[in-house]
């Protein structure tokens, strides 16, 4: 995980505006039922999906021994432009093709290197309805980067492999990736998302991410992105008898990034870096209070030694129950659509404007998974901050600018936990142009519930 933010140019030489796509509205994620509670959490599943298997701990830090064999023989490392990367990647990808997976290797250039994005598809499901899981594969350069990423690394290989054991025949497409120089500020997930075309973005119907997820003195935190994928997790460590937490040590600052700033909706495990386990933690999950949950955090003893084998083990099983839960679960019928398809200019590094969408007829709030379709034609998204106001004025924040996200347009499909809000009135779409030199205008957007 790379916890400081990198600093990147403000933008590329301008350029003229992509054509206009239109909207693909996605349906949102199969919200998981409450685990039952049963010795074996892995074995379970939400209402509507197939039991997932249980992940073999073995088969997953064996994973971890091979990246650890990786740096000792590429000068110790597995870093971006290294030896060590490109090795790792060789032997993920080898894993994968002997299990039946349609393997892609994905190639960018950063600080004149060649990076690699691994991507792997599961044949079968509604190819307009994504789940992917990821993790960065790359380390620091000062350490074989076990726990920071090769936890991760081995949960999401392992969980892949089940899926092929399984010959699992998913409602949802599958896809599952590894991302290149994640360490350098997220460059590898940034390259994928950019260059993905806007229509296939709006297929992605979830991205799972994990990030250190087998610290030597861990937590158990939770992403409280999208509520679904959220919910799945949540679940699956409620029925052990575990407590969560929200995650924030490392928000944003990790892969997952990347799909939530495109408007794909993103979840994800983490179970700490170098901020100290407070004494109620320590109380709530075991460990040592005052310690950092990883002592060695981007330092040269982050080795096979430096893995919890219970953190591993509990959050490879919870990604499994994640990705049988959404994947295999049958997607939600589309609900009642209100929409307005009124252009409305948005002038440039200006004041903000809105669009309006009048509900009425409805009893009650809204739902806990209010779906937001958003169709903006802009030359440089990146420069566009988008909120959903509710009628009595809240605000939910949908997309935050940044500087690095240089892709044309905002077509996507945001998930909004709105049950808190009544839920007939008027809904506004507020977007901000809060940099100069591009421009654009709010096409369309609607409300689904």
């Amino acid at each position: 995980m790379t916890i400081p933010r990198s600093s990147l140019p403000r933008r590329a030489p301008r350029r003229t505006a992509a054509a206009a796509v239109v909207a693909v509205a996605v349906a949102g994620l199969l919200a998981a039922s409450p685990a039952s509670s049963a010795e074996d959490a892995g074995d379970r599943a939400g209402a509507g999906a197939q039991a997932a298997p249980d992940i073999p701990l073995a088969g997953v830090k064996a994973h971890l021994t091979q990246f650890q064999s990786i740096a000792n023989a590429n000068g110790g490392n597995r870093a971006h432009g290294r030896t060590g990367y490109k090795a790792s990647i060789d032997y993920v990808r080898g894993k994968l093709d002997a299990a039946g997976f349609v393997t892609t290797l994905q190639q960018f250039t950063y600080s004149g290197t060649t990076g690699y994005n691994l991507i792997a598809d599961w044949p079968g499901g509604d190819a307009n309805q994504v789940v992917m899981a990821g993790a960065h594969l790359d380390s620091v350069s000062s350490g074989a980067g076990i726990n920071d990423n090769g936890s991760g690394s081995a949960a999401v290989l392992e969980t892949a492999l089940a899926v092929s054991r399984a010959q699992l025949q998913p409602a949802k497409h599958l896809r599952f990736a590894w991302w290149g120089a994640e360490e350098l500020g997220l460059v590898g997930s940034k390259h994928y998302v950019n260059t993905l075309p806007t229509t296939e973005r709006a297929k992605i119907a979830g991205y799972i991410n994990l990030d250190m997820v087998g610290s030597p003195n861990p937590g158990y935190f939770v992403y409280d992105d999208d509520p679904a994928i959220e919910k799945a997790f949540k679940d699956w460590y409620a029925g052990i008898g575990v407590p969560t937490e929200i995650e924030t040590e490392g928000d944003g600052r990790s892969d997952h990034a990347s799909f939530k700033n495109a408007g794909i909706p993103v979840g994800g495990l983490f179970t700490g870096a170098s901020r100290v386990k407070t004494a109620a933690q320590a109380t709530k999950w075991g460990g040592t209070a005052g310690q950092a949950f990883d002592r060695c955090y981007h330092s040269s003893c982050d080795t096979t030694s430096n893995i919890n084998d219970t953190a591993l083990d509990r959050n490879s099983d919870a990604l499994a129950h994640a990705i049988w839960t959404l994947g295999t679960g049958a997607t939600p019928e589309p609900g009642d659509v209100y929409e307005n398809t009124a252009d409305v200019a948005i002038p440039d590094n200006g004041a903000a404007v809105t669009s309006t969408v009048a509900v009425s007829g409805r009893t009650g709030n809204a739902p806990a998974a209010l779906r937001v379709g958003v169709d903006v034609k802009h030359t440089w998204r990146g420069d566009l901050v988008v909120d959903l106001l509710a009628p009595d004025g809240t605000a939910y924040r949908l997309k935050n600018s940044s500087s690095s996200d240089s892709a044309d347009n905002v077509v996507a499909t945001y998930t909004v936990d709105a049950s808190s809000e009544t839920a007939n009135g008027s809904w506004r779409l507020r977007v901000q142009d809060v940099a100069a030199q591009d421009t654009g205008y709010i096409d369309s957007w609607k409300l689904t519930f």
